[in-house]
Formats: structure tokens, C-alpha cells, sequence
């Protein structure tokens, strides 16, 4: 695994998608990503953090884990001083993806359980190739991947 490098994702707020930038923040102990959008304080980035822990059963435990904080807007004009507080974090949505992968699991295994269940969370049908996006991509394009978070899931090296 090589080192951590920045993550292009896009979102789904509006019709034309925003990209967003998750920078590396630090891969101690577990490496962690963070945007940096204009005008948002540090409070209201959202962030991506990737945990690998070997159990005594000898399993392995990958969970990737994002974070995106909705921030308040301003509803008030300030004091009469002209004072306006900074707006603060209103909540946070967190989505977490945790893979259980057996010692004796291969490459392979953890490849294919990846594809899989990310074709079901972009929306399967009963019809082939469907969803929000189509995966149709190569077959081993998942165990073949050297993009940082596919090939932890599929490796279970952590990125440094």
C-alpha cells in the first residue's frame, strides 16, 4: 500500500454534483481524510476515516466511516452592534462500511463481497447493469484496483 493521497468524490445535493476533495489528515493511528471547502469551518468538513483491527478469531475488521456535518444557517441579523455568531454544526449524517474478512479469505473473496455489496448500495434491480451507477465494469477490476480505499478493503493493508 502506498501513501495516502487525495480522495475525488461527488455528492448528490443538487443537479449538477459538487467534487468534493477529502485531503489526508494523518494515518496515525488510523489514516483519516478531511475536505477543506471554502468558507466551512474546520467543525463542518466532512471526513472519511478507514480502521483495520485483527480479532483473536482471526479475522480482520475493515470499516471505512463518513462523516458530513450539516451546518446551521443564519436566521438573525446579529446584536445591535452588528455582531453575528458563526454558524455551528446542526448535525452530523455518518455512514459506516464494515467488511468481516476470514484469515484464510483471499484477495479474491474480499473482492468480490466488496463489488457486491456496492452494486447493491448503487441501487440493484432485476434488471442487469441498472442501479444509480451501472456497474459494469471489468471482471477483477476490484481485485486489480491500486485506488487507495478499494484496495485496503481488498488487501486489508492500510493506507500510510
Amino acid at each position: 500500500m502506498g501513501a495516502m493521497t487525495n480522495l475525488l468524490v461527488k455528492d448528490d445535493t443538487v443537479t449538477t454534483p459538487v467534487e468534493y476533495t477529502f485531503k489526508p489528515v494523518s494515518d496515525t493511528p488510523d489514516p483519516v481524510w478531511r475536505a477543506s471547502v471554502a468558507g466551512v469551518p474546520l467543525a463542518g468538513q466532512p471526513r472519511f476515516t478507514l480502521s483495520m483491527v485483527d480479532s483473536k478469531s482471526g479475522q480482520v475488521k475493515i470499516s471505512g466511516k463518513l462523516e458530513v456535518p450539516v451546518m446551521e444557517t443564519l436566521g438573525a441579523s446579529g446584536t445591535s452592534a452588528g455582531y453575528v455568531a458563526p454558524p455551528k454544526v446542526a448535525y452530523v449524517t455518518t455512514a459506516i462500511f464494515t467488511m468481516f474478512a476470514d484469515g484464510r479469505s483471499t484477495t479474491q473473496d474480499r473482492a468480490n463481497c466488496l463489488k457486491m455489496l456496492i452494486g447493491l448500495l448503487q441501487g440493484a434491480s432485476s434488471t442487469t447493469n441498472t442501479g444509480v451507477l451501472a456497474q459494469t465494469s471489468a471482471g477483477n477490476a476490484f481485485v486489480n484496483s491500486v485506488l487507495p480505499i478499494t484496495e485496503a478493503y481488498v488487501t486489508a493493508i492500510k493506507p500510510n
